[in-house]
C-alpha cells in the first residue's frame, strides 16, 4: 500500500515536470551547444582549451562528442562552466508520471484479463466486451493502489 508521502511525492514531481513539459526549450544545434555557444561568444577553441586547462584537439574532441552524444554530464558541466554558462540537466517524461503509471497498470490488467477471457471464451462462458474492460479497468486501479514497483517487474 502506497503512503500519502510517496503520493505526493509524485504530485510535486509531476507538477516540476509539467514546466519542463510545456516549456518551448530549442533543440541542441547539431554541432552542439559547446561549438555553438563559443563561436557565439567569439571564443577560438584555443582560448577554450586555455579556460578549461587542456589541448586545443581536447576542445575538439568535446565539441565533437557532444555533437554525437557521447560526452559526460561532468565534461559537459566543466565545459559550461567555463563558457560562463549553467548546465540544464532533467528527464522530461512525454506525459505525466500518473499517466504513465495509469497506462502500465491497464497494460498489465489487460495482460492478465486476456488469459481470463480467452479461457472464458473456450468454455462458452464470454462477457461481454464492456464487462471485460469494466473489469480491466478495475483490476488497473487495484494494481495501481499496490506497490509501483510490482508495476514493472516483468512477468514470469
Amino acid at each position: 500500500m502506497k503512503s500519502n508521502f510517496s503520493e505526493l511525492k509524485l504530485r510535486q514531481l509531476d507538477a516540476n515536470l509539467s514546466r519542463w513539459r510545456s516549456a518551448d526549450l530549442p533543440p541542441r544545434p547539431p554541432s552542439g551547444w559547446i561549438k555553438s555557444v563559443r563561436e557565439g561568444l567569439g571564443m577560438a577553441a584555443t582560448h577554450l582549451a586555455a579556460r578549461l586547462g587542456v589541448a586545443t584537439s581536447t576542445v575538439t574532441r568535446l565539441e565533437t562528442s557532444e555533437a554525437d552524444d557521447t560526452i559526460s554530464l561532468t565534461t559537459l558541466r566543466r565545459a559550461a562552466e567555463a563558457l560562463g554558462c549553467e548546465l540544464h540537466y532533467a528527464l522530461v517524461p512525454r506525459q505525466s508520471l500518473a499517466e504513465i503509471l495509469d497506462a502500465r497498470a491497464l497494460a498489465l490488467a489487460r495482460q492478465q484479463m486476456a488469459t481470463v477471457s480467452h479461457t472464458m471464451a473456450l468454455e462458452d462462458q464470454a462477457t461481454s466486451r464492456e464487462t471485460v474492460e469494466a473489469q480491466t479497468r478495475a483490476l488497473a486501479d487495484n494494481l495501481l493502489k499496490g506497490s509501483r514497483r510490482a508495476l514493472w517487474r516483468e512477468p514470469k
